[in-house]
């Protein structure tokens, strides 16, 4: 029988960590019909789900089998049972994890069992040490390398929350597909969408026909709209709301159109405001290039944008490349050329980083992770 490559999270924060972790590594070489291989470096990484935890030894192990997915399963359940694991429930802590990652390019759905895991594609540990194994190895749900997957957490953790507001917003720079990608989006997922409130913003023209007295009016128009949009009781926790925006771009604009006495009375009026919206769950990121963006402010033909130029256009290229160089609050999916949004692959990434009724949320043991 041909051999299946197979990939084992293991993780511990109980007891003597690395001794766990080695004697599950020697029980899973000695198992009947897996072949250990190459195992990863280990990560220390701060428990998930709690704050009053020990910190975490996390590696991963590639194997091959013969086995079925649901044998080896049964196989590291018995190693985790050798080794005093008490199943607690959900984010407890425990001497030794097992978890099936991948299984081939098999993907099963089954109460006891799901693979690909439901989550791996949050967790750095993990995906850092596939990284290591087989970068460029592609998920089979999600259809992407592990490499982009893990260059989308900047070597953070993250897990899926049920209770929180289910925010997928678009971030780009004008005219870079926002709008119609969220539109997209919405209508493939069912979904609400948020649009920003530019038609409405009645001094926008004329901050950009060179009133520079009523850009602070027009940022504290955009400022208090885009917050009451935001507020977490208006958005739905069941599916996700696409916004063709991040809220934190507010600061990146008030910066380009303020004076300095402008934007400190601003920034004082942002932070209650900002401390009020849903943090999103999920970021696009467009990244179109600034003279292309500029060619479709043109062609798009909104008279109070046409006194907008390439050096403004890139100046916020480079604020929101900072603004995501540094992002904590979520995974960020960055898509270089607008022409490259794919609105059905994208839906389904949007699937697995939120909960919804249609998502798959991790209904397994595995879920633990």
């Amino acid at each position: 029988m041909a051999e299946t490559t197979a990939y084992i999270g293991l993780g511990s924060n109980l007891g003597d960590r690395n001794n766990h972790i080695d004697c599950a590594l020697e029980m899973l070489g000695r198992a009947q019909s897996v072949r250990l291989g190459r195992v990863s470096d280990i990560i220390e990484t701060e428990a998930l789900g709690s704050n009053d935890q020990r910190r975490y030894l996390n590696a991963v192990a590639e194997v091959g089998t013969t086995l079925s997915a649901e044998e080896l399963y049964g196989v590291l359940a018995g190693i985790e049972n050798s080794l005093g694991r008490i199943r607690q429930g959900k984010w407890s802590p425990r001497t030794i994890d097992l978890d099936l990652l991948l299984f081939g390019s098999h993907v099963i759905d089954e109460p006891d069992l799901t693979v690909p895991h439901s989550q791996m594609h949050l967790r750095s540990f993990v995906l850092e040490g596939l990284c290591q194994l087989a970068g460029d190895l592609i998920h089979p749900v999600l259809n992407e390398p592990v490499r982009e997957l893990a260059g989308r957490l900047g070597g953070l953790n993250f897990a899926l929350d049920p209770e929180s507001p289910q925010l997928v917003s678009i971030a780009g720079n004008i005219c870079a597909g926002k709008t119609t990608l969220a539109k997209k989006l919405a209508e493939r997922l069912g979904c609400e969408v948020l649009f920003e409130p530019y038609d409405t913003n009645p001094f926008l023209p004329e901050v950009y026909a060179g009133r520079e007295e009523l850009a602070l009016d027009s940022q504290l128009y955009f400022l208090t709209a885009r917050a009451e949009q935001l507020k977490p009781d208006a958005l739905g926790r069941e599916r996700p709301s696409i916004s063709d925006y991040v809220f934190d771009k507010e600061l990146i604009f008030a910066r380009r159109l303020l004076d300095a006495r402008q934007f400190d009375l601003y920034e004082r009026i942002y932070h209650p405001f900002a401390a009020q919206v849903a943090a999103p769950a999920l970021v696009i990121y467009m990244q179109h290039p600034a003279k292309s963006c500029l060619e479709r402010i043109h062609s798009r033909n909104r008279p109070y944008e046409q006194q907008i130029e390439l050096p403004f256009l890139e100046a916020l290229s480079g604020d929101y490349d900072r603004l995501f160089a540094d992002w904590n609050t979520c995974p960020v999916i960055r898509v270089p050329n607008c022409q490259d949004a794919d609105a059905e692959h994208l839906a389904n990434q949007v699937l697995h980083y939120t909960i919804g009724d249609f998502a798959v949320a991790g209904r397994a043991r595995h879920s633990e992770m």
